[in-house]
């Protein structure tokens, strides 16, 4: 009876700390569905170390239900009545505490699966935040490239304006100096008139003498 004994004692024990700890994953969980914040923040670790541990003692649990069931089957130790109830006991709670496990890692990896969901579409809001500020600032860019080409031009326009002004200004002058200088010098005009009707009458000269020749240039092929 003595290995009965140790054995429900072990049993008791066991069950205890899996209360206790199966109470603390539940609150992890429960701080994981409330808080999705959490999880971020390096709770991830912590109740990963509590699951473990939860799931260990709900298997030194199990096998120490096993001993306990293969000592009752025992024909030469047979159990009295009210061990086969307390061994019966163990077994039932056992199978709670196992479904009520499955339970919590269930709505944990729900909570877990949504904080993913929500850490993605985040993610994806933030790359397109991002995309989109850069391609403002891309359009941007090319907008004031386009100013300041603009500006250039602008400021190229207004220097040929300027410089063309200036050219026109110096050549009014030089006409107007060149007018002077004729106006000053007596007998100028005489002479640029008497240059030009001697040229036009060199132009006539040479016009005849060149219908002379052609002329007697057809007379002489004609005979």
């Amino acid at each position: 009876m003595a290995d009965y004994e140790s054995l429900h004692r072990q049993c008791r024990t066991l069950e205890s700390l899996f209360d206790t700890k199966l109470t603390a994953y539940s609150r992890l969980a429960s701080t994981i569905t409330r808080n999705q914040d959490d999880i971020e923040a390096g709770s991830r670790e912590r109740w990963k170390d509590v699951e473990g541990e939860v799931e260990d003692l709900l298997e030194k649990l199990r096998e120490t239900n096993d001993e306990l069931l293969a000592l009752s089957n025992n024909p030469d130790t047979p159990p009295s009545q009210s061990m086969s109830r307390a061994i019966q006991r163990h077994g039932e709670v056992y199978q709670d505490y196992a479904k009520e496990l499955l339970r919590t890692k269930t709505n944990v990896q729900h909570a877990l699966d949504k904080v993913n969901l929500l850490s993605g579409v985040r993610n994806d809001i933030e790359a397109y935040k991002s995309s989109a500020a850069d391609s403002l600032l891309a359009e941007r860019g090319r907008i004031d490239s386009s100013h300041s080409m603009t500006d250039q031009v602008l400021d190229q326009a207004y220097e040929t304006r300027a410089e063309f002004s200036r050219q026109s200004t110096s050549l009014a002058s030089i006409n107007t100096r060149m007018t002077g200088v004729i106006s000053t010098i007596p007998g100028i005009n005489n002479l640029l008139s008497m240059i030009k009707s001697r040229r036009r009458r060199d132009s006539i000269i040479l016009g005849i003498l060149i219908g002379g020749c052609l002329l007697l240039l057809i007379s002489y092929m004609s005979r």
